[in-house]
């Protein structure tokens, strides 16, 4: 195909196919104009024209081929905004000021069925659909016009953009214009989850309680279980819009069952996910783990079931489940234009804990490459009965809920964002429900994580018992509603300091016994850096715990932690998974206690075994970096640059707690 070049192509012009295609082709390598240009119809025509026949790509490297991969992605995102400004366009009024197509009078910025039927009958989708892809296409033009512009430059895909409106959908006008600000510079390179992330913590800290109205509401009137079939033809069983409190519980138990399943070996071939499955209809049924195991090993001839129902189902069985007013043109989760279901199953997303799906871990040169959570060797886990590590019902492994709390929230110094492994951000509300439903389940366990003004750790430690002390005191609050829970609190350095300067007194209205940090040992003026010293923690009840921080070693490392051997000790191992929380490879999201430490140099190169020669790798993202052409570098301790084997460079900085 031969084209012209307009306006809108690079400095020198474009070729067409044939004596140009190699400098065409150049265009679009790391740093080559066409890499660089924003979408447009030059941009696509050239595209075209690198393409050939039968898009074969003649001449290609891979260092081009990354580019043109990305720059149609552009093109892909620059069409969904002709698209959708298109359809803004059918919602104005003409220069007679009439609507273009009539819009309701009862509804702000509402239209009636007449558009949504033309829109249907256009794109072939059902009129449902076709509403929402008009008032998608109605808020990214007036309420986040900053996304909507994102879309246009290919920085965001239509799925994320739509996300972020739906996440807003609660806010008002001024609440949406400044929690727009607050992601804008922060979306360009970010997943589908990750953007999610971003939007909700972004939608809390303008309007906690909105978010907390609307997850109330749904708790109300929408908790639902549904069946449905799956594409695959199995059938889908869902629990939506649960307590958050009684939801992660369950799903530690079935967590919690499915290790024990695991654990007896009777289960040979099976993957965690099919056994966690297995598990949730057996915890359904009232299977007991006991008659399931005994069948899976041959000793029951017949498969174990749930109780008999206590009478027939009506003839035609079950009542159907009441649909849902979606559309079925637009199923729930990510459109299919952005398959990164938040969650889900593919390997850079939080799974639970467990061996990666592919399979059993291949043989490396690196034989220590697992993160095991173990009491470090300096100070001895006290082994009481409410030893969170103790084996729960049957002898699995307690399943522990993971949660960040702000320590400004829980005093009501501040409405912030708490955090879940699982659900992502949480709003003020159920963070501190959480965090007193962990307080009530003797397996849970403390930490406190100090922040700075960046976010970024500076300091963490370990809550343990008090040495000589065996308290049993009972939290307020039914012990049904009990979160076995590992809690993540955090603290800024500021807060600290004034917690440290004044006199340890009840907080006004606080109940006896509520949340209270303070210090001991406390250092807060000409010590070293990062010397935070000891304090108590007590929780809600009057249950008191000790606290010895250490500095997180991000920005600077005085290699204090550093190891002479492999292997490191496992205070390190610790502080560098509180320092980058997940896995360090930019869209990789696995979390950094279920990663690798894993050296940035090699050890048998002369790497050290230090924080600032390290960071928490998946184990698949270890691979590619150990693949040729990979490499990751740290700056600065914290900051972990991934360079492609096309030359191009991706940065990680430390995790931003919020605090």
């Amino acid at each position: 195909m031969d084209w012209q070049a307009d306006d809108d192509s690079p400095p020198g012009g474009t070729p067409g196919r044939g004596d140009g295609l190699p400098e065409l082709i150049a265009g679009f390598e790391h740093g080559g104009a066409w890499g660089a240009a924003g979408p447009s119809a030059a941009l696509s025509a050239a595209l075209e024209a690198a393409a050939g026949p039968e898009d074969l790509y003649e001449g290609a490297g891979p260092d081009a081929l990354v580019g043109i991969v990305r720059q149609w992605a552009a093109i892909e995102s620059w069409a969904a905004a002709g698209l959708l400004a298109a359809l803004r366009t059918m919602m104005r009024e003409d220069g007679a000021g009439n609507p273009l197509l009539r819009r309701r009078p009862d509804l702000p910025d509402g239209w009636d069925d007449s558009l949504n039927y033309e829109i249907a009958g256009a794109l072939a989708m059902g009129p449902v659909s076709a509403g929402n892809l008009a008032g998608l296409a109605w808020a990214l033009g007036t309420r986040l016009p900053g996304i909507g512009r994102l879309l246009a430059d290919g920085t965001l895909t239509r799925a994320k953009a739509k996300l972020v409106v739906q996440v807003f959908e609660p806010l008002d006008e001024d609440e949406a214009t400044r929690a727009e600000a607050l992601i804008l510079p922060e979306l360009a390179g970010k997943t589908y989850f990750q953007a999610e992330r971003l939007a909700w913590r972004a939608a809390l800290a303008v309007a906690p309680d909105v978010a907390e109205r609307r997850r109330s509401k749904a708790e109300r009137e929408r908790a639902r279980v549904t069946v449905f079939r799956e594409e695959s033809g199995a059938v889908g069983l869902s629990g939506r819009d649960l307590p958050a409190v009684q939801a992660l519980s369950g799903h530690a138990n079935v967590l919690a069952r499915a290790g024990l399943y695991a654990k007896s070996g009777a289960f040979g071939g099976q993957t965690d996910s099919t056994l966690q499955a297995l598990a949730y209809l057996d915890l359904l049924n009232g299977v007991t783990a006991a008659d399931r195991i005994a069948f899976a090993s041959g000793a029951a001839s017949e498969p174990p079931g749930g109780p008999e129902p206590d009478e027939p189902e009506p003839d035609g069985g079950p009542e159907p489940d009441e649909p849902e007013p979606d559309d079925p043109d637009e199923p729930d989760g990510p459109e299919p234009d952005d398959p990164e279901p938040p969650g889900g199953p593919e390997w850079d997303e939080p799974e639970p804990p467990g061996p990666e799906p592919d399979g059993p871990e291949p043989d490396g040169p690196e034989p220590d490459d697992s993160a095991p959570d173990e009491p470090e060797p300096d100070e001895p886990e006290p082994h009481e009965p409410d030893d969170p590590e103790a084996s729960g019902p049957g002898g699995s492994k307690r399943a522990l809920a993971e949660v960040t709390v702000p320590l400004a929230t829980l005093h009501r110094r501040a409405e912030r964002a708490g955090e879940n492994r699982l659900l992502g951000p949480l709003d003020p509300a159920i963070t501190r429900d959480l965090a007193a439903a962990a307080a009530r389940s003797p397996y849970s366990r403390w930490e406190v994580t100090i922040v700075d003004d960046h976010g970024h750790a500076a300091g963490h430690g370990v809550a343990r018992p008090r040495r000589g002390r065996r308290q049993r005191p009972q939290p307020p609050g039914p012990a049904c509603c009990a979160l076995p829970a590992r809690v993540n609190i955090t603290i800024t350095e500021t807060l600290l300091r004034q917690l440290a300067a004044q006199p340890a007194q009840p907080r006004p209205g606080a109940p006896p016994g509520d949340w209270a940090l303070t210090p001991r040992q406390a250092r807060t003026g000409d010590d070293a850096p990062g010397e935070y010293g000891t304090w108590a923690l007590t929780l809600p009840g009057g249950r008191e715990l000790a606290v010895r921080f250490d500095a997180v070693p991000t920005h600077a490392c005085d290699h204090r932690y550093r190891a002479s051997t492999y292997q490191p000790g496992d205070r390190l191992r610790r502080l560098v998974q509180v320092r980058d929380h997940e896995c360090t490879f930019p869209p990789c999201s696995r979390p950094a206690r279920e990663s690798d430490f894993e050296h940035a140099v090699p050890y048998d190169k002369g790497g050290q075994t230090d924080a600032c020669n390290a960071g928490a790798r998946s184990r698949r993202c270890h691979q590619v970096k150990q693949m040729p052409g990979w490499t990751v570098a740290q700056p600065k301790p914290g900051w972990h640059v991934w360079t492609t084997p096309t030359g191009r460079s991706y940065v990680q900085e430390p995790w931003r707690y919020i605090a």
